[in-house]
Parts: C-alpha cells; structure tokens; sequence
C-alpha cells in the first residue's frame, strides 16, 4: 500500500500561513527559496511577490567577527533580551560550508537552545554554498519572508570571513561588528574593510580577568574609528563593552540600535537604504538568472571545452578566450525568433 502523499501548499497557503506566523509554512517557503529547482524558484517568486511589502517596521541587524568572537552567544543574549521585551525575532544564522558538499559544517551543531525554544523567536541555519559576502545566496529574500511573518528583528550572523562580509551591508540596516579583548593587532587588518560598514562595535567576552584588556581595546576602536569616514552624517559609531555570558551590555548595544534607528527614519536614511538594499537585489538577481542562462546554453556548454583547452595550452588568451564564448551565446541569441 502507498505512503500517504504529502499535502504542497498552494501560494495562498503558504502566503496566508506566512502572514499568520506559521513557522512551519516560512520554514518551507524558505526551503523554496533555496531550492536551485525550477519549480521551486517559480513557486519562491511568486510567494515572495504576495509578501512584498512586509517590513516597513522591521530592524534588520547583520551581526559579524573573526570565528571566536563569540557571535553565536551574543545572539542568544540578544535575541533573549528582545524576547522578554516582547519583541518577536528572527536568526538567520549563515554557516560556512564544505568545499565537497557544499553543505553545512555546523549546520549539525545544536544552536541557541534557550532561544530556539522560545515562541516568539524563529532560528534557520543556512549554509553559505561558498558564497562570498558573508551571507548566503537567498539571505536578502529569507529576510523578507521573516518580515511577511511579523518577525520585527531580523538577525542575520555572518560566517566570519572577513572583507567578504561587506557585501551583508546591502541587505540589513545596522552592522555590529563583535571584536574580542586583546585584538588591537586585527584591527590594523580589517579597519579599512569591516570597521568601514560597522554602525556599532561590540567588544565582547569583556569579562573577569579580560575586563581591563577589553577596556584597552575599546580605546583602540575608538581611535580607529576617528581616522575614518563617516559612513552615515550625523550618527556617531560607538564601542561598547558586553559579556553575552553575563548578560553585560546587551541592553546597551539595543538601545543603540534603536538609537540609529530612530535617527535613520527621522533624516530619512532610512527609507533610502531600503530602496538601495531593494535595487541592489534586483541586479543581483537579475546579474545571477543571467548567467545561470549563458552557461546552460547548449552552444556555451559545446563550445566552453574546445576553448577552455586552448587557454590552458596557452594557444588563446582568457580574454579572447572569454569573448568567443561570449560570441557563440550571442549568435545563438540573435537567431531566435523574436530577436
């Protein structure tokens, strides 16, 4: 006798479930966004164009640091602080992935228990799939979905690459970059890349014996961040010192955020850098379908052997090597009807 099928939920459904909070039915909808498969996509599309929209209230925090910085932890304590403040919050929790898999290396690991248990918190670990930017490919769209769900925090921790990570600077609105006590020699490495795009910086695990290092290090961010540019008028950047162990600052580094929040929607910044952050997704989805559809050409796909050979035998430059690939697409184009 044959399993019982499982139900698909129709775009109504799964809209109407989303808008309704539905963990389960976002938990799918997020899977269909993901998805490399066309009925997928075509599904995701037109989920994603009925929860357009949604987020006009929403925070969206990238939360980013070296591995060790304690990333995880300090979500927890925040995500936790905003729970019992009544806040519902969403994690988007970008882990890296296999070379060989292209799946989650710590997508195993078992995150944020006390978070993950609570109603008003929803948890999704994605794998990067090698994706630079510290994201990953279907972040910007997974943020929309959380916000059509009425999650009003949307967390996003990046994988802790370091420059890579500007690119999260076009989906959220505030960067808190997380540093450890005693990092005065990292910063000189990574203050022309992340510290550009921080909004805030956090020196965490400022606690115990660390206290006084921590405390050093905050002097240190602070002089850094006098030698560059602003990166919003008018809004001052500041370090503060917290132990998500102990609880230690996390309110503080909240009610920074909604500090910058505030200002943001005031000048109106705000509504600004969401129509970039909308702009950016556009050219990047648009930039990504197009070359998804030049190297599943069949006369890129015939061509692409004969060529890449002659560039390895050094018989052809990649430059020209790269334009008759180019050219074969193009000709094929240009004799479609239509064209």
């Amino acid at each position: 006798m044959s399993g019982r099928q499982r139900h698909e939920p129709t775009v109504e459904e799964f809209v109407e479930g989303i808008r309704k909070g539905d963990r389960h039915l976002l938990s799918r909808a997020i899977t269909l966004v993901e998805s490399s498969r066309p009925e997928h996509e075509r599904l995701a599309h037109e989920i994603l164009d009925r929860c357009l929209g949604s987020g006009g209230s929403s925070i969206r925090v990238g939360i980013t640091g070296a591995p060790g910085a304690g990333k995880s932890t300090f979500i927890e304590a925040l995500g936790l602080h905003l729970t019992d403040a009544g806040k519902r919050v969403a994690v988007l929790a970008i882990d890296p992935s296999s070379s060989r898999s292209k799946g989650s290396i710590l997508g195993d690991k078992s995150r944020m228990e006390q978070l993950a248990a609570r109603p008003g918190a929803f948890i999704r670990p994605t794998p990067s799939s090698g994706y630079l930017g510290g994201a990953a490919p279907r972040t910007h769209e997974t943020i929309l979905l959380c916000e059509a769900a009425g999650y009003e925090v949307i967390i996003v921790e990046t994988v802790g690459v370091g420059q890579s990570e500007i690119v999260v600077n076009s989906m959220v609105d505030f960067i808190l970059l997380l540093i450890l006590p005693g990092s005065g020699d990292e910063l000189q490495g990574i203050k022309r890349g992340i510290m550009e795009i921080a909004d805030a910086i956090a020196v965490n695990k400022a606690d115990s014996d660390r206290r006084r290092i921590a405390e050093l290090s905050k002097a240190d961010c602070e002089s850094a961040l006098r030698l560059l540019p602003e990166k919003h008028p008018g809004w001052e950047r500041k370090v503060l010192l917290t132990s998500a162990l102990e609880g230690a600052g996390i309110g503080e580094v909240w009610e920074n955020i909604e500090a910058f929040s505030a200002a943001m929607r005031q000048s109106g910044e705000w509504r600004e850098q969401r129509r970039e952050q909308l702009r950016h997704l556009f050219h990047a989805i648009a930039e990504e379908r197009l070359k998804r559809e030049f190297y599943n050409a069949p006369a890129v796909k015939t061509a692409k052997a004969e060529i890449e050979q002659k560039v390895l035998a050094g018989s052809l430059s990649p430059f020209t090597g790269a334009l008759k690939l180019l050219e074969a697409f193009f000709c094929v184009k240009s004799q479609q009807p239509g064209s």
